[in-house]
């Protein structure tokens, strides 16, 4: 018992160091996780509005449509060209 506590502690300890480091190089203002906050209410999440246990689930699935919005505009806004039409919108030449 006392061997399993002792691993325990001195895995907690090796692991804590590097934790740390998983922070963001910048620390986020205040307006960016207002920001943040109201992102994910426009994607459905209501704090409170649901079981306190499905958190992690209804978070992460929010998360995920925001992402999948993202990717959406990402893709949208490369603009494609049509066969046929250059950049000047003129016909090619024949």
């Amino acid at each position: 018992m006392k061997s399993s506590i002792t691993s325990f502690a001195i895995a907690f300890i090796l692991v804590a160091p590097a934790a740390s480091f998983a922070q963001a190089s910048e620390p986020v203002t205040r307006t960016e996780v207002r920001e943040q906050i109201v992102q994910i209410e426009k994607a459905g999440y209501t704090p409170g509005a649901t079981d306190a246990y499905a958190y992690p689930e209804n978070i992460m699935e929010v998360e995920a449509r925001i992402a999948a919005q993202k990717d959406t505009a990402r893709n949208s806004d490369s603009g494609t060209v049509v066969k046929g039409t250059s950049e000047s919108r003129n016909p090619p030449a024949r």
